[in-house]
């Protein structure tokens, strides 16, 4: 099956529409949580998702936080007043969605799915290879996609060399898959990795290969619709596929990693 990958939204709907767009017709979507938060169209996106056929969903923190799971106080300023905002502005019927979605592991055919990480699927991130070695064990399967750090990655367990190697896929290029691996989409709504356009992955599960794909979108317009909702904090995030606070962690450990990604890095003042 062609299966379309996508994680961490954040109420954008101008980019989840370029990517439904660019990925065609699908056999399956998977959503790894954080539909909401940051953004501007958080009621959108959720009907968005809600039409979709053979859709798999499962919340992030920012789900469980709107739905009052989880205390605001652990966010960041930015992200504490958007969902402030959201909690208010989504419509009863979208927010009985979002509760009728798992938090906990999924399991699908030889793949888990986590917003975070298998041992902490809510909350923790994996952004380094001790991290993702801590988590091998914790899933059974194959493969394991995660989202939550918004960079798009793939730790492979090399069980020959028992070590954890950090990989970067090519664009558009299918990458092999192999056993075992944490592999990460990107983020639809809000990238990291200094490249704004939206993030996600086609996975075929016959040819057992991920496909890491971007699709541009306007950036303005949605800046526009951030700035009407009084959510200024995102323009600069949007524009430049970065958010304030946790972006020099995620390229401390993954630009040590990968050479590639280090040079894509742009120094922050």
């Amino acid at each position: 099956m062609r299966i379309l990958v996508i994680s961490d939204i954040h109420a954008n709907l101008t980019a989840l529409q370029a990517v439904l767009a660019d990925a065609g017709e699908v056999d399956e979507t998977w959503c790894l949580g954080d539909v909401i938060g940051y953004g501007p169209d958080p009621n959108e996106v959720v009907e968005r998702l809600r039409s979709l056929p053979d859709l798999t969903c499962m919340l992030g923190n920012h789900d469980v936080a709107v739905l009052g799971q989880m205390d605001f106080a652990v966010f960041n300023t930015e992200a504490r007043r958007s969902l402030l905002w959201q909690k208010k502005a989504l419509s009863p019927a979208n927010l009985a969605y979002l509760e009728s979605l798992p938090q906990e592991t999924l399991v699908r055919q030889t793949v888990s799915l986590a917003h975070g990480s298998p041992r902490d699927p809510v909350w923790e991130y994996i952004l380094n290879t001790l991290v993702a070695r801590l988590n091998f064990g914790a899933f059974e399967t194959d493969y394991c996609l995660v989202g939550h750090s918004h960079v798009q990655c793939v730790f492979h367990l090399d069980a020959v060399q028992n070590r954890v190697v950090l990989e970067i896929p090519k664009l558009d290029e299918p990458y092999v898959l192999k056993p075992r691996s944490i592999l990460n989409p990107g983020s639809v709504g809000q990238p990291r990795d200094r490249d704004p356009r939206a993030s996600y992955v086609i996975y075929d599960d016959v040819q057992h290969t991920w496909t890491a794909r971007r699709a541009a979108y306007d950036i303005a317009e949605v800046q526009r619709r951030i700035r009407a909702a009084g959510l200024c904090h995102s323009d600069l995030s949007v524009q430049n596929g970065t958010i304030p606070l946790p972006t020099p962690i995620v390229f401390r450990f993954l630009g040590k990693r990968c050479p590639r990604l280090r040079r894509q890095v742009v120094a922050r003042k």
